[in-house]
This record gives C-alpha cells, sequence and structure tokens, in this order.
C-alpha cells in the first residue's frame, strides 16, 4: 500500500448542476469551433426551427375563418411543417387574427408569456396590424403595442395563401437571424 495523495490541485471542483453544463457547454463550443462543427450544428437547428412552426392560433374576428381555411386539404399546412396547437406552451409561433380589444390585450400579452423562445408573432389581417376601420377607444391599433410582431400579413380578411406566404417569409426571417446555438458560451468564454 502507498500513500494517496489527496491534493486537488489543478482539478476543477464543481459546486452546482450549473458549473458542470457550463464547463461542458464551453468545452463543446470550443470543440465545435476547432473542427467548424458549429456552422454544421447551427445550420440543423436553424432549419429544425424553421422547418417545424407550430403556431397558435388565436382567432379573434374574421381573419380567423381564414386561418382556419389555410389548414384544410386545399393550402395543407401541414406540407411546410406547420401544424396548429392549442397550447402556447406547445407553439412557437402566434397568429393573431382579427380586431385585438383593449379587454382582451392582457390575455395575449399572457399567452405570449407562456410560448418558449424562441417564439414568433404574425398579425393577420389589418385589424391586428394596425386596428382596421376601429379607431375607437377599446380597440388597440395594433398588435405590436402589446407583443412584438415579426410578420404583418394585410387584407381584410387576407386570404389563406397570404398567411401560407406570411409563414414563408418568417422562415425566411427565422433562416437569416438565428444565433448561433453556441453563442452563450461563447460569450462566457475564459
Amino acid at each position: 500500500m502507498g500513500i494517496v495523495d489527496n491534493s486537488l490541485e489543478g482539478v476543477v471542483q464543481f459546486t452546482t448542476l450549473e458549473d458542470i453544463i457550463n464547463v461542458t457547454g464551453k468545452t463543446v463550443a470550443t470543440i465545435a469551433k476547432a473542427t467548424k462543427m458549429d456552422t454544421v450544428v447551427d445550420g440543423v437547428v436553424s432549419w429544425g426551427r424553421r422547418s417545424a412552426l407550430w403556431p397558435m392560433t388565436f382567432g379573434l374576428a374574421c381573419c380567423a375563418i381564414e386561418m382556419i381555411a389555410a389548414g384544410c386539404a386545399r393550402y395543407d399546412t401541414d406540407r411546410l411543417g406547420i401544424i396548429f396547437r392549442p397550447s402556447p406552451r406547445q407553439s412557437d409561433v402566434m397568429v393573431v387574427a382579427g380586431t385585438m380589444t383593449k379587454k382582451i390585450a392582457p390575455a395575449v400579452k399572457r399567452l405570449y408569456d407562456q410560448m418558449a423562445e424562441p417564439r414568433w408573432v404574425i398579425a393577420l389581417g389589418g385589424c391586428a396590424s394596425a386596428g382596421g376601420p376601429y379607431n375607437t377607444y377599446s380597440v388597440v391599433q395594433g398588435t405590436d403595442l402589446v407583443v412584438p410582431v415579426d410578420v404583418y400579413i394585410p387584407g381584410c380578411p387576407p386570404r389563406p395563401d397570404a398567411l401560407l406566404y406570411g409563414f414563408l417569409q418568417l422562415q425566411e426571417k427565422i433562416r437569416r437571424e438565428m444565433p448561433s446555438v453556441f453563442a452563450r458560451y461563447e460569450r462566457n468564454r475564459v
């Protein structure tokens, strides 16, 4: 039996699970950068996010009928990876369709806050985009006064193919603006 050296010099000690995850993430990010795998991983993640949009329907008026029509067989949003979800926790896109009143605005904000990141918003129709013809005390003059809007689709009501075009524009925006998967580890780099 020899003498056991119990010194911990040069050994990294972790105090929390978050420390382990941060060090592991930094290591993976460093290896990915060195092997040029970061661009491949970022490309795959970006493709996955833009190819599988799960919108939450929030129909407030006549535009909701056109949104429902977009999900039917004639327009078939499923072929683009767009599958409507009933819950904000399952969604990454909120489609606000119709006139937003000041009474419903807090509910829209609450649902938006319940959605996981990254999340996007589409304002469908003239009422959701700018209040439409209703310039009254009770109507919010644009969804962007309550939540940030990524794509505006004009019309009263817009056709279902206009909504599909809006989804394609959102996919293009996601492709252009998606940050690196490793960005948070690069910021904290030692």
